[in-house]
């Protein structure tokens, strides 16, 4: 038999909503517990049941570039997975979901665990955030390999072999940032103007 837990996330009648609770006295069973718990955020007491959730296993396809990967994951029955959600697999890798298969092939952008046949994931590490440089003349593509939490700023300068670049704008799906930090893992592109590269003189007297 498990040990009763000192505090269970569970839905609060007065909160509508799910809150933390203090677990007053409990009797665990093989899936549930009878207990009597207290709302941390309305302090309401009452003796309810709490089912457990159930662990279940489901098929993960994850792309890195050209190559994917079939294994499986275990995840509880009652959660809700939805397209952009980012996790840690056991190896210590993280990935991004990019698409839900369901029953009868059906395709979702969520869905709870029970409805899913197949998860389809990429390769989250690191990601490749596109630059355009441009001159007044021509524009410059670059990317930058950087950590899903690198944030990039209007007004700083990014450094490469053959020149720097001024970030003046950074797009995401639903704008234009013009002021302000992104996260790498929102930037669709980020715009910068070119900056002649300036070398140090050195003194040989």
């Amino acid at each position: 038999m498990s040990e009763t837990p000192d505090e269970i996330y569970f839905e609060c009648p007065d909160c509508d909503d799910i809150t933390i609770h203090d677990v007053l006295k409990g009797k665990m069973g093989k899936s549930s517990m009878d207990a009597t718990i207290r709302c941390q955020d309305c302090n309401l007491v009452r003796t309810t049941t709490v089912q457990f959730p159930k662990k279940i296993e489901v098929k993960i396809v994850i792309s890195d570039g050209a190559i994917s990967e079939r294994t499986t994951m275990i995840i509880e029955d009652d959660d809700l997975l939805k397209i952009g959600d980012e996790f840690h697999m056991d190896d210590g890798h993280q990935v991004k979901i990019t698409g839900l298969e369901l029953k009868q092939g059906r395709r979702a952008d969520k869905a709870r665990a029970t409805e899913i046949t197949t998860i389809w994931a990429i390769q989250f590490d690191m990601i490749d955030v596109k630059i355009s440089i441009n001159d007044d003349r021509k524009t410059y593509s670059k990317s930058v390999l950087s950590s899903p939490d690198d944030e990039f700023t209007v007004g700083d300068i990014l450094s490469f072999d053959d020149m720097d670049c001024l970030i003046h704008s950074i797009k995401i799906p639903e704008r234009m940032v013009r002021r302000g930090s992104v996260e790498a893992r929102n930037i669709t592109r980020v715009y910068g103007k070119y900056r002649r590269r300036t070398y140090a003189v050195l003194d040989l007297e």
